[in-house]
Order: C-alpha cells, then sequence, then structure tokens
C-alpha cells in the first residue's frame, strides 16, 4: 500500500499493485465534502482504510465509477466506517449490504466533478472531469501503457479479456476528447500527469485511421 499526494489535495491511495504493474486505487480529494473515487478489491479493504487513514482525510462521499469488483470492493466498509453519501451509476448492479444513496448519470455535477457515460469495458462505466483543475478519471475507459508491458506515462485501451465491447470502447475515446484535461487519473497502470489530453489525441488519431466508414476494413496494402 501507498499514499501520494500527487496534486495538492489529491491523493493516490495504491492499495496493491500485482504481476506487471497491474495497480488497485481508488482516489481522495481534499473538498468541503472529502470524496473517494471507487474503493478497490474487497481484499484490500484493510489497505484502503490504512491508505486514508494516512492521508489525514476523512471522507464524506463515494463516487462509484462502475460495478466492478477491483472498484467496489471496500463499499460497505466505507458506509460502515465513515458513513459516506454513495453515487453509484444507474446502470451498475453488484451485491452490497447498503443500497447506494444516489444514482447517478451523464451530464450530473456531484461537487467538483461532471460525469460523463463512457462505455465499452462495461456498459456501467462513467468517467468524472474537473476542467478546472483539467483532471480526468475515466473509469477503466483508458489505462496506463505500462499494464501491458508498454512505457509508462502513455495510454491504451483496456484489455480485450476484461472488456465488454472493445469497438465502442474506441469510440469512447473520441468522445473524452470533447473534453478538457491535461491530467488522467488511472485505475490500472500508471497514471499519465502531463500532456495527457495531446498524448490521447495522438493515440486516438493515429496515421492512417479512416476517416469514414467505408474505409473500415479496406487493406493497407491493396493488390
Amino acid at each position: 500500500m501507498s499514499v501520494e499526494e500527487i496534486f495538492p489535495g489529491v491523493y493516490d491511495i495504491t492499495c496493491l499493485v500485482a504481476e506487471g504493474n497491474n495497480r488497485y486505487r481508488a482516489y481522495l480529494f481534499d473538498d468541503d465534502v472529502p470524496t473517494l473515487v471507487d474503493c478497490a478489491r474487497r481484499d484490500t479493504i484493510e489497505a484502503l482504510l490504512k491508505g486514508i487513514e494516512e492521508s489525514g482525510l476523512t471522507p464524506g462521499r463515494l463516487i462509484i465509477t462502475h460495478g466492478d469488483g477491483d472498484h467496489v470492493g471496500a463499499f460497505d466498509a466505507l458506509v460502515d466506517t465513515y458513513d459516506v453519501e454513495t453515487w453509484v451509476p444507474v446502470e451498475s448492479d453488484f451485491p452490497s449490504e447498503h443500497t447506494p444513496d444516489y444514482r447517478y448519470q451523464e451530464g450530473e455535477q456531484i461537487g467538483r466533478f461532471q460525469t460523463i457515460y463512457l462505455p465499452g469495458h462495461k456498459n456501467d462505466n462513467y468517467g468524472l472531469i474537473d476542467e478546472k483543475a483539467k483532471i480526468l478519471i475515466p473509469g477503466d475507459a483508458i489505462s496506463g501503457a505500462d499494464q501491458r508491458g508498454l512505457p509508462a506515462g502513455q495510454f491504451h485501451l483496456p484489455p480485450a479479456v476484461h472488456t465488454v465491447n472493445l469497438n465502442q470502447a474506441e469510440e469512447t475515446l473520441e468522445k473524452i476528447l470533447q473534453y478538457n484535461f491535461n491530467s488522467a487519473l488511472l485505475f490500472h497502470g500508471s497514471n499519465v500527469l502531463e500532456d495527457a489530453y495531446d498524448k490521447l489525441d495522438r493515440y486516438v488519431n493515429f496515421p492512417g485511421k479512416p476517416t469514414s466508414s467505408y474505409q473500415i476494413g479496406t487493406p493497407i496494402f491493396p493488390k
């Protein structure tokens, strides 16, 4: 477990680093209502609670980006420990002892964040954007490239084996580029803390990308 203040009042609580730099983490923001985004796995509850204690903050709000087990593991424990108000996507369905306080959808304002629907990885995946601070939290719409053995500080799509619709996940990246951000806080792989918009733009709009549906499937080297 590690706690890092990556920006003033923004804490990366990494509960576990598994093989291949696969990280399981949560983010804690020192706002009027200290806000935790996601809560890692059930088997990392103690690590998360310890990380929160080390931050010196007492969370009053929990926002869930989607219902995968590695994002909702401490849901009940956080309600029991801190009596946090809970915000969960309308599409999410995961087992819990406590009913969510609020169900959100796209375009809502939760504290500093605006919600963005970013399906593909999962049908209930949302992102959170703070355009004033230029911070994006995309749920699992994007991962850090070093999750797949590539250099840190870049992006890649979520692995297909964990994604319900990879084509939709790719289209979702174009939607993300409609927003203004400079840093992307990710849940798997290393964060992209500088030039995140430009790096994602280069990843999405690669040389030779089809500009119309007619071009999709056209051979790169035609006969």
